[in-house]
């Protein structure tokens, strides 16, 4: 039986859309067909107003804290995104700077996560922290194949090991490569993935461990350097020897700068590889992402394309082809602009954020921590056992929205799938001043809930939480 997917257009399929009468010319259409092309063209003027008022109903980006992605730059920065916005980073034969730039910047990060030789390094900028991750992941399939085939084994059943808390991103890599996706799950006595019991995974079709850098659902950091040594047990017991790919999405710009001596990049030797995304904690707009290799001998030459494109010859690597170039220089600007005490800066007071409100809301009676945000400043609370029989965690999340607060309600994974909690991401713009906000609001609605006599209606619920 096919399955196709559905898009849901029967709210408002039988509307047109509507201009106010005073931003049209006489004479000029007030109404627009929704799914198809207008017969005929109108005034930019009317144009802008008709799609800015629809993205207006999006809400507040400043209040959701469900998101990773960064919704804020400074003035300086908008307008070098305008100045910008033309350039195709495909095209290095026609904006060669901007390409030498994208080189500054993966070696800056090379540097950053203490490759022993940023120069001997390798990377690329993406269009986001997922095709950084896949890229990552295709190396590590290609260098295990041509091993395999030097040994003239079958490549044929090739498998990923990573815990079930990891990013949908890797479900859609190992889906769409057609590797074996092997999750370690978490449980209450090993809510990450630490190398526990990993020999009864890996064999010799393994091409690789994937550690988190702060997991999606708590913010903490899956421990790489004991991952490491489970593997280097491993490889003295059986002889294999398999890299790691660190999955760094947010923790590749947040534990440079605020755990300085935890030991999660290129300092563990067996770490091969690391994405990060350039527009979560990296302080850039959507979308941009990197991947390094500690070594260009890691990423295999049977991966980078040369082509002729536009007159000049050109290697690339990348998944995307034409994709934004404006991204790239706004990492660069923020580089140099906030240079590494900036960084450290404001990582700090997302942080100092994020513990405050950790420890209001840990220090509620109806809630009890999951994560307090000292790993990325990201946390995650839970309805404390047996506190109400009213309401629940989506109904909290639901009266939050009302007063435009977006803090998602999700089960955890696998084993832990019975027991749902609420996240808070604090990124760059969420200030202590709105931080109190957020706990009037929040403890003006937990004091409503606890009040009802009688339960609440229970709304439908979402099966995961993949942002």
């Amino acid at each position: 039986m096919e399955h196709h997917l559905k898009v849901d257009r029967n709210d408002v399929a039988d509307l047109p859309v509507s201009a106010n009468p005073l931003f049209t010319r006489s004479g000029e259409a007030t109404e627009f067909p929704r799914f198809t092309l207008p017969e005929t063209e109108s005034l930019p003027e009317t144009a802008y107003q008709i799609v800015h008022d629809e993205a207006m109903l999006d809400g507040n980006a400043r209040q959701n804290l469900a998101t990773f992605v960064g919704t804020w730059m400074d003035d300086h920065a908008n307008r070098l995104y305008l100045e910008s916005a033309d350039k195709n980073m495909i095209d290095k034969d026609e904006y060669p700077q901007t390409a030498a730039i994208e080189t500054r910047c993966w070696t800056m990060l090379a540097n950053l996560w203490n490759a022993p030789d940023a120069t001997k390094a390798i990377g690329t900028s993406t269009i986001g922290s997922s095709e950084a991750a896949m890229l990552g992941g295709m190396a590590l399939k290609r260098r295990w194949a041509e091993r395999r085939k030097a040994e003239g084994k079958p490549v044929g059943t090739p498998n990923l090991i990573m815990s079930s808390a990891v990013q949908v991103c890797w479900e859609k890599f190992c889906n769409f490569f057609e590797i074996e996706a092997r999750y370690v799950p978490i449980s209450e006595e090993h809510p990450l993935l630490d190398g526990h019991d990993l020999a009864s995974y890996v064999d010799e079709n393994t091409i690789g461990v994937v550690p988190i850098m702060g997991v999606t659902y708590t913010g903490a950091y899956e421990p790489v350097t004991a991952i490491a040594a489970a593997l280097d047990e491993i490889q003295a017991n059986t002889g294999l020897d398999i890299p790691i790919h660190v999955d760094a999405a947010s923790g590749g710009a947040i534990a440079p700068f605020l755990q300085p001596d935890l030991e999660w990049d290129f300092r563990v030797d067996r770490v091969a590889s690391i994405n990060m995304s350039g527009h979560k904690y990296g302080l850039v707009y959507p979308g941009i992402g990197w991947v390094v290799w500690r070594d260009a001998s890691l990423l295999p030459e049977s991966l980078v394309f040369r082509v002729s494109y536009l007159g000049g010859d050109m290697p690339t690597f990348a998944i995307n082809f034409s994709r934004p170039g404006a991204q790239v220089l706004l990492q660069y600007y923020q580089f140099l602009r906030l240079g590494f005490e900036g960084y450290r800066a404001v990582q700090q007071n997302c942080q100092d954020v994020a513990m405050s409100l950790s420890s209001q809301i840990g220090a509620m009676d109806q809630f009890v921590l999951r994560s307090d945000g000292s790993d990325i400043p990201v946390f995650a609370w839970q309805l404390a056992p047996g506190h109400s029989d009213n309401w629940n965690l989506h109904h909290l999340s639901t009266q939050l929205r009302e007063r435009g607060w977006q803090v998602p309600a999700y089960p955890l994974p696998d084993n832990l799938a019975d027991q749902w909690v609420q996240r808070i991401v604090v990124r760059n713009g969420l200030s202590h001043d709105l931080a109190d906000l957020l706990m009037r609001d929040l403890r003006s609605s937990v004091e409503y809930l606890d009040s009802l006599d009688t339960p609440m209606p229970t709304p439908h619920a979402t099966h995961g939480f993949h942002h």
